[in-house]
């Protein structure tokens, strides 16, 4: 979990409520996992930061700079912001909002070319709080890639059920011999 200043939560509800037409276009093709699946979160804390959006399955931090960003003393903050979120792992692109408010196309592909990352997922702790052993009611752990597999109940096979398209079975296996349908 990424380190947060709890002080900074109602400025960021603000922002979210207050946000620039750069912003708001960018977040209307940001939401609902539209870029490669991934969800991005606008106006997330990091630190003593607020990011303009954040997607956690790529590490991804995107920024708009409105024209105060290029002011020698914002650059400089700028670029101690960058800096700390590169030292937390993120990878952060900054764009514009005259980039985004007129080159909408060219700003998503940027943003669609950034490669998943794998996450290393760190065991949980071996006992709960009140001291039972979590390990023992615990599916294994499966390390996180770009897209989650969902392994099926069925006891002879260890093959991953498909992803499902919204609308679908939602991850329940359902077995084929039950209607009387045959795999070939």
């Amino acid at each position: 979990m990424l380190p947060y200043s709890r002080q900074l939560k109602q400025n960021s509800r603000e922002f979210r409520n207050n946000m620039t037409d750069a912003e708001q276009k960018l977040w209307y093709r940001l939401r609902r996992k539209q870029i490669n699946g991934w969800q991005f979160y606008r106006q997330k804390i990091i630190g003593s930061y607020i990011v303009d959006f954040y997607c956690p399955a790529a590490r991804l931090v995107v920024e708009l700079d409105g024209s105060q960003h290029f002011e020698p003393q914002h650059q400089a903050a700028d670029q101690k912001r960058d800096a700390y979120l590169e030292s937390l792992g993120l990878l952060v692109l900054r764009f514009d909002n005259r980039q985004v408010l007129l080159e909408m196309d060219a700003v998503l592909g940027v943003i669609a070319q950034i490669p998943n990352i794998t996450l290393e997922i760190p065991p949980s702790p071996p006992f709960s709080k009140g001291g039972e052993n979590r390990r023992t009611h615990e599916a294994p752990m499966l390390e996180q890639k770009s897209t989650v597999l969902v392994t099926s109940s069925k006891k002879d096979t260890d093959a991953p059920v498909p992803p499902f398209e919204k609308g679908g079975l939602g991850g329940i296996y359902v077995d084929p011999s039950i209607n009387g349908e045959t795999s070939a």
